[in-house]
């Protein structure tokens, strides 16, 4: 399956937290506060018994004890990162522990909670180490999967005005060595661009690395970016040198950091050695980036600036990426795409899309297990989407030709599907002489080759 312009998603499985504690009460007070909460626990009474369970591809995160017989929690710990150093690791202490708590952290932990802790705060701490994690796959994962330049940026889908200079900026912009600075909504695909800038340059063969800014205490951050590293390895800025440091949710640095991070880029050669892609969520808060980033640190980063543009000012790009999204889940899912109705394109071209891409993408795959159950349309999985996010329908800046044509595109598009790519048996129903419809199909970019 390849979905276009979003990170692969690390599965369809519950998020996995293995809980390790040799106390049997403590394991199933933990266990049944996080099943309370909507999480799926895995409970072991020693070290040794989770990591049989626990690979690199681990999708999911570890809470432990640190005072355990045989293999004690700072050993564990040392083992996991061993593994696999991203695993997000929450290590449970007793109050005279705290100091080795700390020193966990240094080696890699993600946070630890002293005992008593507040129930609350091991739910937060959870959900924000498990989205730590998705990250973390999800870069392994683009990383594995687009080997090229050429794959990612037939990734971008769209012809649109703004994604036909978006594309055009990445090829541009990638063959540079200046810092870049990525804008855009939530959902619009700023971690693929980053990609995407990173391999059509020349440092495509060397490292990408990922680091977010959002969900570490500062000191931990700053050990990551800029060392020292406890566990011997190198610091993040170090670890990329020659290639290529996303800094995602750059925004989330605090003034500290954003003056150690302006420093280490003033104290690169030119070209740098280390190239920053930082990539910024402030206008979600209704923040704009100078809000929320020091001005020298802004300029120097927004050297090189690209935006990318929301979906719902996308125009007919909505409805290739819906059609490309439905059939690669059907694919999947071994049942047929479902076709648009008029009225079905109509509402995806008027949608506000919040969450834009990402958004799409489920509405593409509701639609098609709707469509395998033989219910549902997708008109009304949009409006319940619209509902729920309390978004009203949008009437940014699209003239009915725009819905007519959407209208001409789809109905033609389904009419040869269905007739299996037969110009006669299409031109009889939708009763069009060959010539309207030849001129029609062309100005849509539909080819019979693709229905036969």
């Amino acid at each position: 399956m390849n979905i276009s312009e979003s990170a692969p998603k690390v599965g369809r499985s519950p998020a996995r937290i293995v809980v390790v504690d040799d106390e049997e009460d403590m394991r199933a007070s933990i266990s049944q506060w996080l099943s309370l909460s909507g999480f799926e626990p895995e409970a072991y009474a020693s070290a040794e018994e989770a990591l049989a369970v626990i690979g690199s591809d681990f999708a999911g995160i570890v809470v432990t004890d640190i005072r355990m017989p045989g293999m004690d929690g700072m050993a564990f710990l040392k083992r996991l990162m061993g593994l696999d150093a991203t695993v997000p690791v929450i290590m449970i202490t007793g109050h005279g522990d705290v100091p080795m708590a700390v020193e966990a952290m240094r080696l890699g932990a993600y946070d630890f909670l002293e005992k008593p802790f507040d129930p609350e705060r091991m739910t937060e701490l959870a959900r924000s180490a498990l989205k730590a994690r998705g990250l973390a796959l999800e870069n392994r994962a683009l990383r594995h999967e687009l080997a090229d330049g050429g794959t990612l940026m037939r990734r971008l889908v769209g012809n649109s005005p703004e994604m036909v200079r978006l594309r055009e900026d990445i090829l541009d912009y990638g063959q540079a060595d200046g810092h870049v600075l990525i804008d855009g909504e939530t959902g619009t695909g700023k971690t693929l661009v980053a990609h995407a800038l990173h391999a059509v340059g020349p440092r495509a063969g060397k490292r990408f690395v990922t680091v977010s800014c959002d969900g570490m205490e500062d000191a931990q951050l700053a050990a990551r970016l800029f060392g020292p590293v406890e566990t011997g390895g190198l610091p993040l800025v170090e670890e990329a040198r020659g290639g290529t440091l996303c800094l995602e949710d750059v925004e989330a640095l605090s003034p500290v950091l954003q003056g150690k991070l302006l420093s280490f880029i003033n104290d690169q050669p030119n070209p740098p050695a280390t190239r920053i892609v930082a990539v910024c969520n402030a206008h979600t808060a209704g923040n704009t980036l100078q809000d929320v980033l020091r001005p020298d640190l802004y300029f120097r980063l927004a050297a090189m600036q690209l935006t990318l543009p929301p979906l719902r000012t996308r125009g007919e790009d909505i409805l290739a990426l819906f059609k490309s999204y439905a059939e690669d889940y059907a694919d999947e899912y071994g049942c047929p795409a479902p076709e648009l109705s008029a009225q079905d394109a109509a509402y995806l071209l008027q949608a506000p899309w919040p969450g834009n891409i990402r958004q799409l993408i489920s509405i593409a795959e509701q639609s098609v297990l709707q469509n395998r159950r033989g219910s549902g349309s997708v008109v009304s999985l949009v409006m319940a989407e619209n509902e729920a996010s309390g978004g009203a329908m949008t009437t940014e800046g699209k003239p009915l030709k725009d819905y007519v044509e959407a209208f001409e595109r789809t109905l033609i598009d389904n009419t040869m599907r269905r007739h299996k790519g037969s110009i006669v048996a299409v031109m009889e129903e939708l009763c069009l002489p060959r010539r309207t419809l030849n001129e029609k199909m062309a100005k849509y970019g539909l080819s019979r080759a693709e229905y036969v």
